[in-house]
Order: C-alpha cells, then sequence, then structure tokens
C-alpha cells in the first residue's frame, strides 16, 4: 500500500493544535463564566450587606427604649443607650451602630472619645426624612452604611446609623471566590479531559477516512492501469486473429514471441489432448521458466488440483488469512501504481470457476499455493 498522504509529525502537530484550540476555548468560556460569576457573587454580597445594616438600621430606630432615652439629657441618653448599641453590633454582627439626637451629635459610637461630636459626615437629609444606604467615609475608614431617622410621633428626634467596614465586606468577597476555585479549575480540567477524548474520536474517524481515501486512489490507479492492460491485451488479439485467420500462421507465433516468451515445442503439456489446456500449461511452462524454474506434468495425472511450491521465505501467518483480499501485499509499492492485485485475480477466476485455492507451507520451506478445480477437461490417456 501507498504511504499515507499525511505523515505521522503532520499528525502529531495538528492533532496538539486541535487539543490546544479545544482546551483555549475551554478557557475562554470557563473564564467569561467565572467572571460572571464573580461579578454576581460581588453584587449579591454588597445587597445582602445593604439588607442587613438597613433592617438592623430600621429595628434601632423602631425601639421605644431608643426614642424614650432621645428625649433624656446627652449624659444619660449615652449612658442608657451605649449597653444597647454594643449588644446589637455584636448580635448583629456589624462594625458600629451610632445614634444621634435631632441635630446630629452622636450619642452613642464604638470610640468612646467621638461621642458627644457631631458626625463627620451630612446629616441634613436624613434629619430632614430621608433614608440612606451607601459606603461613606467617617471615622473608622470607608463604611457601607445604612441612616434612619428616630421619629417620636411626626417628631424627628434623632438617626440611627449602622455600618459594616469594606474591607469585611472584601474579606467576605475573597472568601467567596476562594470556595468557588475549585470549581473553576475543576471546569477547566474536566473541559479539557472531554476535548481530549473529542480529539481522539476525530482523529481515529480522520485516519480511517483518509485511509478510505489512500484505499479509493489506489484502486482508481488500479482500475485505470487494468483497463490500459485489457485496451493493450485486446489489440494485440485482435492482431493474432487477423494474422490466423488469413491462414499466416508462423507471423502470428512471431508477433506472440515478441510478447512473451516462447517454449519449444513439446513440453510439459505435450501431451494434452485439449487445446485449451495444453495452451495454458505451456503459457505457464513459459512464465516459469522466466524465473529459472521448470513445469512437469505427471502423464498418469488428471490435471483438477494444481500444487506450486517454492522455497523461498514463504507467506507470513500474520498475511496468510489475507494474502487474496486485492491490495493486500508483501511487497513494497515503488511505483504508486498499487500492488495486490494478481492473486486477487486468481481467486476470482478459480472461484467462478467453482474451484478453491489456498496458500500453506511447502516442504521445500517456502509457500505451497493449491488451486483446486471440478474436473471438467480431460486429458488425452487418462482412461488408460
Amino acid at each position: 500500500m501507498p504511504a499515507p498522504t499525511i505523515a505521522a509529525p503532520r499528525r502529531r502537530v495538528r492533532r496538539a493544535g486541535i487539543l490546544l484550540m479545544q482546551c483555549l476555548v475551554v478557557l475562554i468560556v470557563v473564564a467569561v463564566t467565572s467572571a460572571t460569576a464573580i461579578a454576581l457573587q460581588e453584587r449579591s454580597i454588597r445587597l445582602a450587606t445593604e439588607e442587613r445594616v438597613l433592617d438592623v438600621a430600621r429595628s434601632l430606630a423602631a425601639l421605644d427604649q431608643v426614642t424614650a432615652a432621645l428625649l433624656l439629657p446627652r449624659e444619660a441618653a449615652t449612658a442608657e443607650l451605649q449597653p444597647l448599641a454594643d449588644l446589637i453590633e455584636e448580635a448583629a454582627g456589624v462594625d458600629y451602630v451610632v445614634i444621634t439626637d435631632e441635630i446630629g451629635v452622636r450619642i452613642t459610637h464604638p470610640i468612646p472619645d467621638a461621642r458627644g461630636e457631631v458626625v463627620s459626615t451630612d446629616a441634613s437629609a436624613i434629619l430632614a426624612g430621608e433614608t440612606f444606604v451607601g459606603t461613606e467615609t467617617g471615622t473608622l475608614g470607608p463604611t457601607l452604611r445604612a441612616k434612619v431617622p428616630i421619629r417620636s410621633g411626626d417628631a424627628i428626634v434623632g438617626i440611627a446609623s449602622v455600618g459594616i467596614l469594606e474591607r469585611e465586606i472584601a474579606r467576605d468577597f475573597e472568601t467567596a471566590i476562594a470556595g468557588l476555585l475549585p470549581f473553576v479549575l475543576g471546569s477547566v480540567l474536566l473541559g479539557c479531559i472531554a476535548s481530549a477524548l473529542l480529539t481522539s474520536v476525530l482523529n481515529r474517524r480522520l485516519r480511517r477516512l483518509e485511509t478510505q481515501v489512500t484505499e479509493l486512489a489506489v484502486q482508481e490507479r488500479i482500475a485505470g492501469a487494468l483497463r490500459e492492460q485489457t485496451h493493450e491485451f485486446r489489440t494485440q488479439l485482435h492482431v493474432v486473429r487477423g494474422l490466423v485467420a488469413q491462414g499466416e500462421s508462423q507471423p502470428a507465433l512471431e508477433y506472440l514471441g515478441r510478447i512473451v516468451p516462447i517454449v519449444g515445442e513439446g513440453g510439459a503439456g505435450a501431451d494434452i489432448a485439449d487445446p485449451t489446456l495444453r495452451a495454458l500449461l505451456t503459457a505457464l511452462e513459459a512464465e516459469l521458466a522466466e524465473l529459472g524454474a521448470e513445469l512437469t506434468v505427471d502423464p498418469l495425472t488428471a490435471v483438477d488440483a494444481t500444487t506450486i511450491d517454492d522455497d523461498g521465505p514463504g507467506v507470513d501467518a500474520a498475511v496468510a488469512s489475507r494474502i487474496f483480499d486485492r491490495g493486500v501485499t508483501t511487497k513494497p509499492d515503488v511505483t504508486g501504481a498499487g500492488r495486490g492485485v494478481g492473486l486477487d485475480l486468481v481467486r476470482r477466476i478459480v472461484s467462478s470457476r467453482g474451484g478453491t485455492v489456498e496458500v500453506g507451507r511447502s516442504t521445500l520451506g517456502g509457500a505451497r499455493f493449491t488451486v483446486e478445480l471440478p474436473p471438467l477437461l480431460s486429458r488425452a490417456g487418462a482412461s488408460r
């Protein structure tokens, strides 16, 4: 068989390229998906934090204890509300709880020295009745905070401010990302493994297709060569027929002698009565003579089986079961025209006549080809 159309190194490079491209696609998809998941995670954490500080601030502002304490003198209000603020900070997991009076002076604060001072951020909108949720920078640093007005009836008597430091939110986000990372790496790994398996399947199918294409090309070359040989052979037969029809037997023999070697008179099939069988044996004798071999026919043998032995290396057992298949050969195809045709033709011809052909081991050490045909042709003197 001719060499594959794509060399092995090129196939390996192509497979590696396909696998690399597939892994790159997997990586891009996972990266985009992970970036989306990270953005959603960050937004989810921030929204959850906003809801938490707002709920705590509203709950604090709705306490009757807080409203009543803000009507007390400032020092008394601080003594009443600071323990409550400390308890809420710990229970709610927030970083600070600040309560101010109606002019924005701090009644409670995690830092004692900050109590009794006006808040560091603008509180006018909240004292006017609005609610604020967002990030501001105060005495503790940037915090996500909620500010809610504290009402006594229709009057605003103070502000409840609850906040969580931005660095705490960032720490929660980093923890969430760390938990997501194994899934990201696992997705990349599984994607690359799936891509490798897919590449392997595609490569096997591609190699099968390449083999089929190569075999088809070989069959086309063989068919073309056989058509040319058939045309040439038919032309030669027409020439011989014309010479014989005109009674020019000697020129016909000379013409045949130029085409194929002609053995002398007599030979292995000289005493065969059937002219077709005699001619066949004469042709075989001539072909074997070219190879330095000799054909002999036992005078007492009826020709319904033929055995050919040689003393060469024989046929490898791994190939013997396929040796009669078209295209199977043990010889290199140096011309590129295709080999493995002759034995297939023998098998077809013998089978069409109801016979069998087999290959085995010769007593000479080489191969033995045995052809058996039904006894349709008779030999002169076979009844003797």
